[in-house]
């Protein structure tokens, strides 16, 4: 099992910063890579951004590319998600997610695990 709590959220202005955390616990060494989704009132949870446990690759939603940064502290097992220029559409509820991977010759199996989340309201 992985825990993840996540913190850093809050009430901002339009174009103001914020910096997520998501700290990791348990059974962490086999996770594959982190993530940061959210959850905006009526909509659909969406990916943020990711990055790999290997070599660091990050991915990023169109949505926030070259404002947001996604990055990793081994040695704190934390995930970090550095907002800038927020704007209001980016106000939602922001949720870290871990992944766990197994391949296999034929298949792959994956475990999810969440935190419970931190708000993010962006003021216009």
């Amino acid at each position: 099992q992985v825990q993840l709590v996540e913190s850093g959220g809050g009430l901002v202005q339009t174009g103001g910063s914020l910096r997520l955390s998501c700290a990791a616990s348990g059974d962490i060494f086999t996770i594959s890579a982190m993530g940061w989704y959210r959850q905006a009132p009526g909509k659909q949870r969406e990916l943020v951004a990711t990055i790999t446990s290997g070599d660091s690759k990050t991915n990023y939603s169109n949505s926030v590319k070259g404002r947001f940064t996604i990055s990793r502290d081994n040695a704190k097992n934390t995930v970090y998600l550095q907002m800038n220029s927020l704007k209001p559409e980016d106000t939602a509820h922001y949720y870290c997610k871990a992944e766990k991977l197994r391949l296999y010759t034929d298949y792959e199996e994956r475990d999810d695990y969440w935190g419970q989340g931190t708000q993010v309201t962006v003021s216009s």
